[in-house]
């Protein structure tokens, strides 16, 4: 019997990756995506025709703010599960196009859930961040920390979208998990983020923008990594907690079939070994500008995956040299998405 997968934001990053994956397990994707133009929608096409090539995969253009073509959307096939991966992305666009994040993380996603409540989805699985742990000092960080700080509005939605979802978990019994992703990196990724501008601006011998004086750190997760992590939580529907304490209660599980795991590399490497790493991969160097913290940034992000590791006996441990490596063979095959 066929299993139907839904996967919106197909054409994205890491959802040809997750897309790719489950139809190469034999299952039948269903793929959604706007394909908006907030980057080249030329590499948007280019990974959604990778998915195109397997029979089982069946796509949608549709945008998820609109609520009946959703609502049909969740209705077409009995999915066994729902990875909710679309999403306006980056924090620095978020203080040039606030309106942007409001409608596709929060309306759309909105839209989600009531699809999904509708359809009885056995388990809705959906992206968070590790944008949400904002002004937070401590590290590593942990599910059990609070969140309540955020520097960004995007981190601001992706909070917005755990509460949410929590919400649904409590009044509908709808099983949801939100998955917090750490600067997730590797072939196909996208250009407004730093493996693609630092790679690019490297092989053109352009000088290099290094915010804060180079002191920061990022726990860099290689995107097989996420797949695998998301893949293992996807067939593990949430459950209520039963040892739940509403008197100390867990941020990250629920009296409600409801919890957030952390999918992060548990290394953070600083952020000059990093560029240093890529120009070793490159093979060439490239001349620095030391300039200040921009808006909306953090100093470090760095996961505590335990619960991860506990509930799906993984996480990731891609060393960044070879995920770096597996990006710039990528990058040589195809020099036309450096442009």
């Amino acid at each position: 019997m066929t299993q139907y997968v839904l996967v919106t934001g197909c054409a994205g990053f890491i959802g040809m990756h997750l897309s790719e994956r489950l139809l190469r397990e034999g299952y039948a994707v269903v793929g959604v995506d706007n394909l908006n133009d907030y980057y080249s929608v030329a590499l948007k096409q280019a990974r959604l025709a990778r998915l195109l090539a397997y029979p089982q995969f069946s796509f949608f253009a549709q945008d998820l703010t609109e609520s009946a073509s959703t609502l049909a959307l969740f209705q077409a096939h009995p999915y066994a599960a729902v990875c909710h991966l679309a999403a306006q992305p980056g924090v620095r666009y978020s203080l040039k196009n606030p309106q942007a994040y409001i409608q596709a993380n929060v309306v759309a996603f909105t839209n989600v859930l009531e699809g999904a409540r509708l359809a009885a989805i056995p388990h809705l699985v959906f992206a968070s961040s590790s944008s949400v742990y904002g002004g937070n000092a401590k590290t590593p960080f942990a599910e059990t920390d609070p969140v309540d700080h955020p520097v960004s509005l995007y981190a601001a939605t992706k909070k917005a979208n755990e509460l949410m979802a929590h919400t649904y978990s409590h009044l509908y019994q709808l099983p949801c998990t939100g998955l917090r992703f750490f600067t997730v990196y590797g072939p196909w990724g996208r250009p407004d983020m730093s493996p693609m501008i630092f790679a690019r601006a490297i092989l053109r011998g352009e000088t290099l923008q290094v915010f804060n004086g180079g002191d920061m750190a990022r726990d860099f997760t290689y995107v097989d990594d996420i797949v695998e992590g998301v893949l293992r939580i996807l067939w593990l529907p949430a459950q209520a907690n039963p040892d739940f304490d509403p008197y100390s209660p867990d941020p990250a599980s629920s009296q409600a079939p409801y919890r957030i795991y952390n999918i992060g590399n548990h290394t953070p490497v600083p952020l000059l070994t990093y560029i240093e790493t890529l120009e070793q991969a490159l093979g060439q160097t490239a001349p620095k500008a030391w300039l200040p913290m921009q808006a909306g940034d953090v100093l470090q992000t760095y996961a505590d995956t335990s619960r991860l590791q506990a509930a799906t006996s993984f996480a990731p441990q891609t060393p960044l040299a070879v995920g770096l490596g597996h990006f710039v063979a990528w990058l040589r095959e195809h020099p036309e998405f450096l442009a």
